[in-house]
């Protein structure tokens, strides 16, 4: 569970990016976060995966205080999310299947734990055939499953997708929405923070509106139409 209460963040060169943002993701929640550039959401982000902190306000993430939290907790937090980003961030010289173990092997998974999980992933993002690939040797549609892969290997109760189709076409998207829309059904909550309104319209979830860092809409619908966004 994700949870702001009258959280405000400004930074040293005197940005004050969040105005007083108030909201709960609860546990299995699919939802969106739409707003034009530096309404806040990168900043929201940053707050959730503790890379920056409040500057007023309460913010909990998934049962840790991170206004109180030590740093040596941090990493553990962390490991709680699976972030998702526009330019996959995949080594490009390990196969797909040396990225996600990798990815399993920082946080100390045995090799049990890694064959049988990095073969479930592969399988639910339908790359169980290219695990020998490289990056570069896969599509953009297919270098974005691998980063969803490497964000799920680690079993996160929460998937934050960073403008996860920006470097897609309209069909890749379309694959890469319902992707995220079924590993949500099977059990992980998903935050999307997204520019695209058509792929937004298209998905019936909950859509969280952020303006000069405050939040001036948030519901059920899958629409909006805010010409800013």
């Amino acid at each position: 569970m994700i949870r702001f209460i009258d959280v405000y963040k400004s930074y040293d060169n005197g940005t004050k990016a969040l105005k007083g943002i108030s909201m709960r993701i609860d546990d299995g929640e699919f939802a969106f976060l739409v707003g034009p550039s530096g309404s806040g959401k990168s900043t929201i982000i940053k707050l959730i995966t503790a890379e920056v902190a409040p500057s007023e306000g309460r913010l909990m993430v998934n049962g840790y205080n991170l206004n109180t939290i030590p740093p040596r907790q941090v990493p553990h937090m962390r490991r709680t999310l699976g972030v998702i980003f526009q330019d996959f961030r995949l080594i490009e010289k390990k196969s797909i299947y040396e990225n996600l173990t990798f990815a399993m092997r920082v946080v100390g998974a045995s090799p049990r734990e890694i064959k049988k999980r990095v073969a479930y992933v592969l399988e639910l993002v339908g790359l169980e055939a290219k695990a020998d690939r490289r990056p570069d040797e896969l599509s953009g549609g297919e270098q974005q499953r691998v980063a969803i892969a490497r964000a799920l290997v680690n079993n996160p109760s929460m998937i934050i997708a960073d403008e996860p189709t920006g470097n897609l076409d309209p069909q890749r998207s379309l694959e890469i929405m319902m992707l995220l829309e079924k590993i949500n059904e099977l059990g992980t909550t998903v935050l999307v923070v997204t520019h695209e309104k058509e792929l937004v319209n298209r998905f019936a979830k909950r859509v969280i509106a952020i303006e000069n860092g405050r939040i001036i809409s948030d519901g059920l619908g899958g629409y909006y139409n805010n010409e800013t966004i």
